[in-house]
């Protein structure tokens, strides 16, 4: 299952504000209609430092080649993942919805198959994930180590990891993630990242989203 948890945060938007207000040596206590409007000018004009204190941390579960779109995005983030060096539990699979093989290579899928393709696709990938499952039991019973044992598992496997990103870096995945050229899996997950920030720091995140933003 896509999954993807809040564990925690620093900051809101009050601290997005306080931090651009400190070029004057100036302070917020509480955020006002001025303040909004400070943090929409800062969005829109692409001053995004402000935007890089606050953090956000979610754990996430995701398979290999999702997850690997994930960690595409390096600046403001970091990730702490779980390794099959250490874990020899038995491991979960992702089921996708069969496309079809786009007619423009630039695009990753084409329309989604019918029911017939759908089921007789399934049952192909169902018969390799058993039989790669069943090797990766095997290895470990003859007591190979598990980070040589998890080769021959194939990417669909799930894996999961801590991503803590800046409210600035989370906006700029969640604008490239989001948008419709993206894989649609991985804009499944930008739009549950979107609902979870969106109701910690609404006003900025409102900002950040509406207007996109760039680190450069």
């Amino acid at each position: 299952m896509n999954t993807v948890r809040y564990i925690n945060h620093m900051g809101d938007d009050l601290m997005v504000v306080n931090a651009a207000r400190v070029s004057f040596k100036k302070e917020s206590k509480e955020l006002t209609d001025k303040d909004i409007k400070l943090i929409n000018y800062l969005a829109k004009h692409g001053h995004w430092t402000p935007f890089a204190h606050p953090q956000i941390t979610l754990h996430i579960k995701a398979p290999f080649p999702i997850r690997t779109q994930f960690f595409k995005h390096k600046i403001g983030f970091v990730e702490n993942e779980v390794s099959r060096r250490y874990v020899d539990d038995t491991p979960e699979f992702f089921t996708p919805i069969w496309a079809a093989r786009p007619m423009n290579m630039k695009q990753g899928a084409g329309e989604i198959l019918d029911m017939d393709s759908q089921n007789k696709a399934h049952l192909i990938y169902w018969h390799g994930l058993a039989s790669a499952n069943t090797a990766y039991s095997q290895l470990l019973d003859m007591g190979v180590a598990p980070e040589q044992a998890r080769m021959v598992l194939p990417l669909a496997t799930y894996t999961e990891w801590y991503w803590t990103g800046s409210l600035a870096a989370y906006a700029r995945f969640y604008s490239q993630r989001s948008d419709p050229h993206a894989q649609s899996e991985i804009r499944e997950y930008a739009e549950k990242i979107g609902s979870i920030i969106s109701g910690l720091f609404p006003v900025s995140w409102s900002a950040l989203t509406n207007s996109g933003i760039n680190p450069e």
